[in-house]
């Protein structure tokens, strides 16, 4: 069992996720990249987000990550337009980083919106497929000798854009996550072997107080 203290943390933590933001890794395979951006999405507050993968090197890679990720869910693709087909569904603006003539500015989007931010690979950057598909081209402007950053640093530029327009909407204030889904998680966390347990046999969650005891059916 965790502590109060982290019982608290941690519920406090699911009350800011927002569901309405993601990113997408287009086949981003480097692991201090994939660890950074799973990183960043984390401390910005997002619950989920997408990994494609071509290759299956990249594909193994991106399934370590998801099982080393304790706090961000990873959904693994096999294909851009698989990723896609989920975001349509789920009604959110698909923005594709990648530098171009018809590319503005990553501060001109209105982020409040339920959005995809599609980062593409270190060796040979986002792919045409994902660049076609998107709603959006968006770029960080540059005025040195190089070309581009970094991946997992132009996603933490982006995604803090986000999270500062969110912020200033107040939709860190407003819990996201349905409650059911919001308690499920947190009792997962705080009592992890016997969320397992019960996960196993169908059997539903048992109550917690504020400090993260369970609560006696008969109280």
């Amino acid at each position: 069992m965790a502590s109060p203290e982290r019982f608290r943390k941690i519920r406090q933590m699911l009350r800011h996720r927002q569901t309405s933001l993601t990113v997408v890794m287009d086949n981003v395979n480097k692991s201090h990249n994939l660890a950074a951006i799973v990183r960043t999405c984390d401390a910005a507050g997002i619950h989920e987000i997408h990994a494609v993968s071509y290759r299956k090197h990249i594909f193994s890679r991106h399934n370590a990550a998801a099982g080393s990720s304790k706090w961000v869910h990873i959904n693994l693709h096999h294909t851009i337009e698989e990723a896609y087909r989920q975001l349509r569904r789920e009604n959110k603006q698909i923005l594709a980083a990648a530098s171009g003539e018809q590319s503005v500015d990553f501060r001109e989007i209105d982020y409040t919106r339920p959005t995809a931010l599609v980062l593409g690979a270190e060796w040979d950057g986002i792919s045409q497929e994902a660049v076609l598909g998107a709603d959006r081209c968006i770029r960080v402007p540059m005025f040195g000798m190089v070309e581009s950053l970094n991946v997992s640093v132009a996603g933490a530029v982006i995604i803090f854009e986000a999270q500062r327009q969110r912020l200033l909407q107040g939709m860190y204030d407003i819990p996201s996550l349905n409650e059911k889904d919001l308690n499920s998680l947190l009792f997962g966390y705080t009592y992890p072997r016997l969320g397992e347990q019960l996960r196993e046999k169908g059997a539903d969650y048992p109550r917690l107080d504020d400090d993260g005891f369970i609560v006696s059916p008969d109280t």
